[in-house]
């Protein structure tokens, strides 16, 4: 992550997130390193569909295509970057290997990440599967992925 904060120091870019099921896992590792307070301005953790809502998620997106989509990926990270005002806005929801009672969907343990780019009004966005039965582990491999997605377009 040290490459990316810096980064952005660079560009004098901003970054904030709404993260789901990583439990700010992101946020924290953009936080750990030096300076990143120059570029990250808020970390949102909306486990619940409610303040998925009251963050600016559509319903209407949550309910056609459920709150583990990609569609919904995309509008946390649009979202939390417009709330914020940040150049690029991260969402991340999906399910590691736990059933949701409250949102009964056919595709357990799938993880959607989103990066959202203001300059460009578009969303990156990845859906792979949890691949093992930590959730740290699966945390650690979300964070790649975003990672990832963060390398190609900053």
């Amino acid at each position: 992550m040290q490459d990316i904060v810096n980064k952005l120091i660079k560009e004098c870019k901003t970054i904030s997130t709404m993260e789901s099921c990583t439990g700010g896992y992101v946020a924290n590792a953009i936080t750990n390193i030096p300076g990143a307070s120059e570029i990250f301005k808020f970390g949102a953790v909306t486990y619940s569909n409610e303040y998925k809502i009251k963050m600016g998620v559509d319903k209407n997106i949550i309910d056609k295509y459920t709150v583990y989509s990609l569609e919904t990926a995309d509008e946390m990270s649009k979202k939390i970057s417009v709330f914020t005002g940040s150049s690029y806005g991260i969402g991340v929801t999906g399910q590691i290997n736990r059933v949701d009672l409250n949102n009964i969907v056919y595709n357990d343990n799938q993880i959607y990440v989103s990066v959202y780019d203001a300059a460009f009004d578009r969303c990156y966005h990845e859906m792979f599967e949890a691949i093992d039965d930590t959730r740290e582990k699966n945390r650690e491999m979300i964070l790649i992925k975003t990672k990832d997605i963060l390398r190609k377009i900053i």
